[in-house]
């Protein structure tokens, strides 16, 4: 099995810096991009200076702004936000050919049908060979070639081998695995997480809440991924843990930054104001509060980040509900 061109779809950071992977790779690689402004800066500049300035493309990376022009690639990175990938993969499907696989690239649960993104694709393109790439990756810093580790999860193995080789670069390294779910939960979930991280940097609440919420958060996380048919194990790699720490541990990840602005002060509004690109975790929190209670999962800093962005509760609250909670046993 052997890839030889990669189409990307979404045009945004993370986009981008995935087709500078796959370029680096050695794909001959096609970068679809929604916004006029962005296909016109690449072609002309060879720089998405709207998204990721100061990046100068691989010479492997052309833009189209027509999807159809990526009817003919051998692999599909679906790279929209999580709220947009049904649209995409519907947009995809009467272009799609028999047997070429789609790695999901964003993270998040779908609202309204509280479905991960392989349900929503497994929906809109059924047979579809799919895979999941998810870890710690900031899109500037893998951009610009600095080391990186993800996972890459496809339940097949002889597949999954073949877009490991493909999909990785000198400075950019997938770890197969073969569970789907836990890598997408782990992904979905640390959005939100973050925000509560974010929150607690603003109120000056310090490095040791700092820590236990990261380590509370992660237990939620393993919580949910096993209740929804993960792997713990799947959990504790990169696409779980290491993309927890990750995020909830600089300004540069979006849903920190998000938090940060409540914990300073600012109203959602006021925190989402002139914001280009998507904090995932806004937009999936209040799916994964409905998951956590449709399962029965207790996920006490989640449902909290939910209400605070849902205007059902402040940031003070919000920390002393948390704080009053009864004393239990340590365990995930």
């Amino acid at each position: 099995m052997e890839f030889r061109t990669a189409g990307v779809i979404g045009a945004g950071a993370w986009g981008t810096a995935l087709a500078q992977v796959t370029g680096w790779a050695g794909l001959d690689t096609l970068l679809h991009a929604r916004e006029a402004e962005v296909v016109d800066s690449i072609r002309d500049h060879r720089v998405n200076e709207a998204f990721l300035p100061g990046v100068t493309l691989d010479d492997h990376v052309k833009v189209t702004g027509d999807l159809a022009d990526l009817a003919g690639c051998d692999v599909i990175l679906a790279v929209p936000p999580a709220q947009y990938m049904r649209a995409t993969l519907e947009a995809l499907a009467p272009l799609h050919r028999t047997g070429v696989p789609v790695v999901l690239c964003a993270k998040g649960i779908e609202r309204g049908s509280l479905k991960l993104m392989t349900e929503v694709l497994a929906e809109t393109l059924p047979g579809a060979p799919a895979a999941v790439l998810s870890g710690p990756s900031f899109a500037g810093e893998v951009a610009r070639g600095l080391p990186s580790a993800v996972t890459l999860a496809c339940a097949d193995e002889i597949l999954g081998q073949a877009l490991m080789v493909a999909l990785s670069a000198p400075t950019f390294r997938p770890y197969l695995a073969t569970d789907l779910i836990g890598a997408e939960v782990g992904g979905a979930i640390k959005n939100v997480l973050a925000i509560a991280c974010g929150i607690s940097e603003g109120r000056g609440l310090g490095r040791s809440a700092h820590a236990a919420l990261i380590t509370r958060g992660f237990a939620e996380m393993t919580r949910l991924g096993v209740a929804m048919g993960g792997r713990p194990e799947t959990v504790a790699g990169l696409c779980g843990l290491g993309d927890l720490v990750l995020t909830c541990s600089s300004p540069q990840s979006r849903n920190m930054s998000l938090g940060l602005a409540l914990g300073q002060g600012q109203t959602v509004d006021e925190a989402l104001a002139g914001k280009r690109s998507v904090a995932e975790g806004y937009e999936s929190a209040p799916a994964v509060r409905q998951l956590a209670a449709k399962l029965g999962v207790e996920m006490p800093i989640s449902e909290a980040v939910a209400s605070l962005l849902n205007g059902e509760t402040t940031v003070d609250a919000m920390i002393g509900n948390l704080l009053s909670r009864p004393l239990k046993v340590e365990r995930h």
